[in-house]
């Protein structure tokens, strides 16, 4: 299975993009799906997360700004990030996650102006 980001790109803060992680392969419905950001020099850390039933958990940096949701038919996962701010500068990664399986994309960068 490979897990392909986009939807990245150059954005004045205050806007908004919508990444999209999309898997070639069959994952399972089960599985938890994983955004993570990392800035220059900073570690990766966590952004959100949604499981296999559908709960979703955030970041307190982008709580009531991002939305992470999936398609299970489409094997495909997005993040719906808006009020762009310049600290959500990063490169951005998902990572989908179930028993005995673990996948990574290749990441994708936002880049957001002042």
């Amino acid at each position: 299975v490979q897990l392909v980001e986009s939807g990245g790109g150059l954005v004045q803060a205050g806007g908004s993009l919508r990444l999209s992680c999309a898997a070639s392969g069959s994952i399972f419905s089960s599985d938890a799906m994983v955004w993570y950001r990392q800035a220059p020099g900073n570690q990766r850390e966590l952004v959100a997360v949604i499981s296999g039933g559908g709960s979703t958990n955030y970041a307190d940096s982008v709580k009531g700004r991002f939305t992470i949701s999936r398609n299970n038919a489409k094997n495909t996962m997005y993040l719906q990030m808006n009020s762009l701010k310049p600290e959500d500068t990063a490169v951005y990664y998902c990572h989908v996650y179930g028993l005995f399986r673990s996948y990574w994309g290749q990441g994708t960068q936002v880049t957001v102006s002042s």
